[in-house]
């Protein structure tokens, strides 16, 4: 069978993994087996109106409502909701636990996402979270922008409101204004090399009903070129806060060799020569932890539509503490190449995509169960897969299914 591909994106990390399976490529009018679309794009071959409906032998690169994770606000919504659910089914993950901090009290398991609000919405509640720790730093993030666009920091209430007027921005909920997510700020982020540094992870999901993610073990970290100066002076200047590579990029210490990229097994490296292994173990652990249950907190809402299947991009920071927290998932995580080694990383996120999400045969085909053999994983290790965790529960052995891989970014 001839398979016939189609894509919005002129990278070559796509062209040629697609053409390097004989595949042809073809224009959207045309009929398709693979299409490798832009959320826009997914939007419009599954809104209502287009009547556009899809075949056995189809698959596309998103879920339909996949701005549930990838949305802040949105994104923020599920978690809260998740936790709540699980408080009042008193399920012992949602357990808490008093602290000293303003509010009193934290999730003891589920605590990966900072003190965030939505504006306009929330603005009442936030200033009266402002007010019990008058010296803390926010972080203002629009909902609907990616790579650093408008993103600002305050540590004054007074600039939130001179902000609010000169955007012509009423914080009134009935008004429909762009929403932006306001976060407490991590002011305590690891520095290595006195920079501020995020990480940069890959997570498949094949299906949300049942759930199946898999996690790719070549993410990396994104430093800053700047060193890190929490002074007020410094309040503005991004290449100091944001570890985007679209804002860093045109910042003069910017290094195109390296692209201010390390890998995360030198990280890992890295933390075991200076903070031991144990801790290291745990750090990881924890991150793993924090993509599974926030997926979870989607996969009750996410359209599990058997044709889709998509590749985020997971945003995480890892305070002093060696505390990871979740900052944004994205939808369409750039393949763009800005070095030799992001080609290379790239090219195989894609080919080993293509080999989890294809039936063994290579042809599309929505009616297979989407439970791929290990030796086609890859750099891909499972995260969760519900439907093996179900069959185990019923069986003596996993019949060789590994669930847990003790090899994980290794």
């Amino acid at each position: 069978m001839k398979i016939c591909f189609c894509t919005d994106l002129d990278k070559s990390v796509l062209i040629n993994n697609f053409e390097k399976r004989g595949w042809v490529q073809v224009s959207a009018d045309d009929d398709w087996n693979f299409y490798w679309a832009g959320t826009g794009t997914c939007r419009n071959i599954f809104s209502v109106d287009s009547g556009y409906r899809m075949h056995d032998n189809q698959l596309i690169n998103h879920f339909p409502n996949h701005y549930e994770l990838s949305r802040k606000d949105l994104l923020v919504k599920n978690i809260k909701r998740y936790r709540k659910d699980l408080e009042r089914d008193g399920n012992p993950l949602a357990e808490k636990t008093e602290v000293n901090i303003p509010g009193g009290s934290k999730y003891l398991y589920l605590d990966f996402i900072p003190v965030t609000f939505v504006l306009p919405a929330d603005y009442n509640m936030f200033v009266e979270e402002y007010r019990k720790n008058p010296q803390s730093t926010w972080i203002m993030k629009p909902c609907g922008k990616s790579q650093g666009a408008g993103i600002f920091l305050i540590n004054k209430l007074s600039k939130l409101k001179r902000w609010s007027r000169e955007a012509k921005t009423s914080f009134h909920p009935q008004i429909g204004k762009e929403s932006y997510v306001i976060s407490r700020y991590i002011e305590n982020p690891l520095l290595i090399g006195g920079k501020k540094f995020d990480l940069r992870l890959y997570v498949l999901v094949t299906s949300f009903r049942p759930l199946k993610a898999y996690l790719f073990r070549l993410g990396f970290c994104r430093f800053c070129t700047v060193k890190y100066d929490t002074s007020v002076t410094e309040l503005d200047n991004m290449y100091v806060h944001l570890t985007n590579v679209s804002v860093q990029k045109h910042g003069g210490e910017y290094n195109n060799h390296h692209g201010g990229k390390w890998s995360v097994q030198n990280l890992r490296l890295f933390l075991e020569g200076t903070r031991g292994k144990e801790v290291t173990d745990k750090l990881f652990g924890s991150i793993t932890w924090l993509i599974v249950h926030s997926l979870k907190a989607v996969s009750s809402v996410m359209a599990s539509d058997r044709h889709c299947f998509e590749c985020y991009g997971y945003d995480i920071i890892i305070d002093n503490t060696l505390k990871p927290w979740l900052v944004e998932v994205n939808a369409s995580p750039s393949l763009t190449s800005t070095t030799a080694n992001d080609r290379i990383l790239k090219y195989k996120l894609i080919d080993n995509i293509l080999n989890i999400v294809l039936p063994p045969d290579g042809i599309p085909d929505v009616r297979w169960n989407k439970i791929p053999s290990p030796d086609m994983l890859g750099n891909f290790d499972l995260l969760i897969d519900e439907e093996i965790a179900a069959q185990d529960e019923g069986a003596p052995s996993n019949n060789g299914k590994s669930r847990s891989n003790n090899n994980r970014w290794k």
